[in-house]
C-alpha cells in the first residue's frame, strides 16, 4: 500500500486540534462535531488498517521484521544521533490501533455534553490520542518515547482542569510523578541499551561505513541485535560482573510497567482513574495502561530477552498480587468509580502474568487480554459517567433502580461484568482462557510454582463474579426511588452508540476471535522464540 496509513492515523488527531483551535469558543456544538468527525476518521483508518494487513505473508515470515506492514520510513530526523521517523505495523500494534480509534470515537460520543471550555477539552483529548498512536506504530525507540511523553502530559490537564473537584489536583500531581518517574526510570535504561554496543558489534550489525560507526535506536536494528546476542555481554556493576541484560532489564521493563499498573507500583491509577472524567478515564484504563504494557514488552522483552528470561518468572509473583489484591480491594469499594479503578488493576495484572509464561499461547492471550481489557474498561466508566451525570453520586448504597430509568446503560454493564468475569461467549473468556493455558504450560518449562499462580489468580474470577453482581443488584436493580433524583433523564441516543458499539465487539471477539487471535500470534511468535519458548 502507498498511502501513508500510519502516520495519517497517528496525526489526524493532531490536525482536528489545531482545527478545533481555529473554531470560535462559543461555537460549542461546531467543536462537539469536528471533535467526532476526527475521532471518527481514526477509527476508521484504524479498523480499515486492521483487515488491510496481509495475515498469510506475516505468518511466512520468520522475523519481526518481515512481519512489518504499511511501513513508512526510515527518514533521517537526527542522523547524527541514530534517530529517525520510522513507523510500521505487526498484528498486535493493529489491534492495539483498532481499540486506541474505537476508544477515542466512543470517549468523544459520552463527552457530548462537556460545557466547559469544550474546544479546549478536545484539543488536550486529541493530544493525548497522537501520542498514543504513535508509540504503538514506532519502529525508531528515540521516536517510540517522544510519543510516549506526549501521551502523558495531556493528562495531568485533563484531569486538573476537567477532573473531579474533590480529588483532581491530588490525583492528577500523583499519577504525573509515578509515571514520569517511570519515564525517566526507562529513558536511561534506553541510553544504556543505546551506548553498550562496541564497534566491533557495531560494525557486525552493518552499521559502520567509510565515516565511521554510528550508533542507532532503530528497533528493528537493535531488535536484529538482541536476538543476536549483541546486548548478551557482561559490565562491571559496583565492582561486580554482571550481564548487561540482567542488570538493565528491571530499570526498563518497570519504568514502563509504571503505566500498566504493575503492582506496588499501580496505587496512582484508581486515583487517576476516579477523578478524570469520563472520557479521559476511558482513555486512561483503555489505551493508556496498554501503552505501558506495550512498551514494556516491545523495549524491555524484546531488546533485553536475556534478562527477561531470569527476573520475568519473579515478577510473575508480583501480578499475583494484581490479580486477587485488586479484584479483593475492589470488592469492598462503596464508590463506583473505585470498583472500576481496582478492577482495572487486577485485569491488567494478567497482562504482565502472559509475558512472564514466555509462551505462544500466553503471549496471544496477554495481546488479547490487552484489547478486551481495553474495551471493556471504556465501557464499564461509560457506564458510570451516565449515572453520575444523572445521580450526581457514585456511592453504590445511595443508588439502585437504575435499570428502570437507564436500561441501556444496565445492559451494557451486565455485558462488560459478564467479559470481567470471563464468561464463555465474550472476549474476556478467549482472552483469559489462553493466558491461564500459558501459566500451566510454564509450569513444565519454567518452575513448578507457575501451576499455584495459575490456581490463585483463578480466585480472582470469583471475586470479580462477586463485585460485579452486587453492583448490578444495588446500582441497576432494587427500589428506584425517582422523588431522590432532580436530574434523571434517558440515555441520549450518542450514549446508545457509545455503548452499543462497545458492548458489540466484546461479543463479536469472543464469538469469533479469529478475527484477532492469528495477527497476534503472528506478532509474538518471534519474540517467544528468541526467549526460548514454547
Amino acid at each position: 500500500m502507498d498511502f501513508p496509513i500510519l502516520p495519517v492515523i497517528t496525526f489526524t488527531p493532531a490536525l482536528t486540534a489545531i482545527i478545533l483551535l481555529l473554531i470560535p469558543q462559543e461555537k460549542k456544538t461546531e467543536v462537539r462535531v469536528t471533535a467526532a468527525a476526527g475521532a471518527f476518521v481514526c477509527m476508521a483508518l484504524s479498523i480499515f488498517a486492521y483487515f488491510a494487513y496481509d495475515i498469510e505473508a506475516a505468518k511466512a515470515a520468520t522475523t519481526w521484521a518481515g512481519k512489518l506492514q504499511f511501513v513508512f520510513g526510515p527518514f533521517p530526523w537526527l542522523e547524527a544521533l541514530g534517530i529517525s521517523f520510522y513507523m510500521g505495523a505487526d498484528g498486535l500494534s493493529l489491534a492495539m490501533l483498532a481499540l486506541t480509534g474505537v476508544v477515542i470515537f466512543a470517549g468523544v460520543l459520552i463527552s457530548w455534553g462537556i460545557d466547559d471550555r469544550p474546544r479546549e477539552f478536545f484539543v488536550f483529548l486529541m493530544l493525548l490520542v497522537t501520542g498514543v498512536f504513535g508509540v504503538f506504530i514506532s519502529l525508531d525507540l528515540f521516536q517510540l518515547f517522544f510519543f510516549y511523553e506526549l501521551a502523558v502530559f495531556p493528562m495531568y490537564i485533563l484531569i486538573v482542569i476537567w477532573g473531579w473537584k474533590v480529588t483532581r489536583e491530588y490525583a492528577a500531581m500523583k499519577l504525573t510523578l509515578y509515571l514520569l518517574t517511570g519515564s525517566v526510570v526507562a529513558l536511561v535504561g534506553i541510553l544504556a541499551i543505546y551506548y553498550i554496543p562496541d564497534m566491533a558489534a557495531l560494525d557486525a550489525a552493518g552499521l559502520c561505513n567509510a565515516d565511521g560507526c554510528h550508533r542507532t535506536f532503530d528497533l528493528v536494528r537493535m531488535s536484529e541485535m538482541a536476538a543476536s546476542g549483541m546486548f548478551n555481554v557482561d559490565v562491571q556493576f559496583l565492582g561486580t560482573t554482571v550481564g548487561f541484560e540482567q542488570l538493565w532489564f528491571l530499570p526498563v521493563f518497570l519504568g514502563f510497567a509504571v503505566l500498566a499498573g504493575i503492582w506496588p507500583l499501580h496505587s496512582w491509577s484508581p486515583d487517576g482513574h476516579v477523578a478524570a472524567p469520563t472520557a479521559v478515564s476511558m482513555l486512561h484504563a483503555g489505551v493508556l495502561m496498554k501503552l505501558g504494557a506495550y512498551a514494556a514488552m516491545r523495549v524491555g522483552i524484546q531488546l533485553l530477552p536475556n534478562g527477561a528470561q531470569q527476573w520475568l518468572p519473579l515478577l510473575v509473583v508480583l501480578t499475583i498480587v494484581n490479580v486477587v489484591y485488586g479484584s479483593l480491594v475492589a470488592f469492598v469499594q462503596k464508590d463506583f468509580k473505585y470498583v472500576i479503578g481496582f478492577s482495572s488493576v487486577s485485569h491488567m495484572g494478567l497482562v504482565t502474568m502472559a509475558f512472564a509464561t514466555m509462551t505462544t499461547v500466553g503471549y496471544v492471550g496477554g495481546g488479547m487480554q490487552m484489547f478486551s481489557h481495553g474495551i471493556m474498561t471504556a465501557l464499564f466508566f461509560a457506564v458510570v459517567g451516565i449515572v453520575y451525570d444523572r445521580a450526581h453520586t457514585r456511592q453504590i448504597p445511595k443508588l439502585g433502580g437504575m435499570a428502570k430509568v437507564l436500561p441501556w446503560t444496565a445492559m451494557a454493564f451486565i455485558i462488560a461484568g459478564l467479559v470481567s468475569m470471563g464468561m464463555p461467549g465474550f472476549s474476556g473468556f478467549t482472552a483469559e482462557f489462553p493466558i491461564f493455558m500459558g501459566v500451566w504450560k510454564a509450569g513444565e518449562t519454567i518452575a513448578p510454582y507457575y501451576r499455584i499462580i495459575a490456581v490463585l489468580s483463578a480466585t480472582g474470577i470469583v471475586i470479580t463474579a462477586a463485585y460485579v453482581l452486587r453492583i448490578v443488584q444495588q446500582v441497576f436493580f432494587g427500589k428506584y426511588e425517582g422523588e431522590k433524583w432532580h436530574d434523571m433523564r434517558p440515555s441520549t441516543a450518542l450514549d446508545k452508540t457509545a455503548l452499543v458499539l462497545l458492548a458489540a465487539i466484546l461479543i463479536f471477539v469472543g464469538v469469533y476471535p479469529q478475527i484477532m487471535a492469528p495477527l497476534i500470534e503472528s506478532a509474538v511468535t518471534p519474540l517467544v522464540q528468541t526467549l526460548g519458548g514454547v
